[in-house]
């Protein structure tokens, strides 16, 4: 991949993620519209305290705001520790797509501030034998900054798995989650997380992108995941 820039609009050879963006270029008026809510709410963490209290008001569900095709995505970690980004069919379900991004979480803070975040995960193998998000090892940018390398999860870490566990019932939010104990949280901070629908938008084979999905409707930031396998 050639070098990018650190605007959101970085250019890109990559055509498959071009195809990818323009499907967001021909929705921006709907997009500018569709992402505000869960992000406003990312930004108060520090105004959250630990517990299940806010999940619980959080996870109740809305059925008539979600799309039957759309998928569950998770952006969790530790303030002190790296983000994970974790995807589901549904949010009873296993995830199919675990992995541990190399960002900070105050980064990725940072980052969620800006109108618009796009993080792309690139896979640079060419065998095309497995399905895209079998795909082991992903190189990972951040609003057209490579971050670095990462590979994704055969199994579950145990702060990964606990993290599932308590946000089974949980549709969409974000907020302040308890830690497994308390010698971890000292150490590391506070575990926060943000979890939204997403519209599911398959390229083709070797790509796929995630689009947020906002309930309110508000005006505000955009949030996309892509997927690219090189060709």
């Amino acid at each position: 991949m050639p070098p990018v820039h650190s605007s959101p609009y970085f250019q890109m050879d990559n055509q498959a993620i071009l195809s990818l963006l323009r499907h967001t270029a021909a929705g921006e008026k709907r997009s500018k519209s569709s992402s505000s809510g869960l992000l406003k709410m990312f930004k108060f963490f520090p105004m959250l305290t630990s517990g299940c209290k806010m999940v619980a008001l959080l996870g109740r569900p809305r059925k008539a705001l979600l799309k039957d095709n759309a998928t569950t995505g998770t952006i969790f970690g530790y303030r002190k520790g790296r983000v994970s980004l974790a995807i589901q069919e549904d949010p009873h379900c296993v995830p199919r797509f675990v992995i541990e991004l190399p960002m900070h979480s105050s980064l990725f803070h940072k980052e969620m501030a800006s109108d618009i975040v796009r993080i792309a995960l690139e896979s640079e193998t060419k065998t095309h034998k497995k399905k895209l998000l079998e795909e082991l090892v992903w190189a990972v940018y951040c609003n057209g900054r490579k971050v670095g390398y990462s590979i994704r999860r055969k199994q579950m870490s145990d702060d990964e798995l606990h993290v599932m566990q308590l946000l089974r019932g949980v549709s969409m939010g974000a907020g302040v989650l308890p830690c497994p104990n308390n010698v971890k949280e000292s150490a590391d901070g506070e575990l926060t997380y943000i979890r939204a629908r997403f519209e599911r938008v398959v390229g083709s084979k070797d790509s796929e992108a995630l689009y947020m999905i906002n309930p309110d409707g508000a005006a505000g930031p955009e949030l996309s995941i892509f997927f690219v396998r090189a060709r």
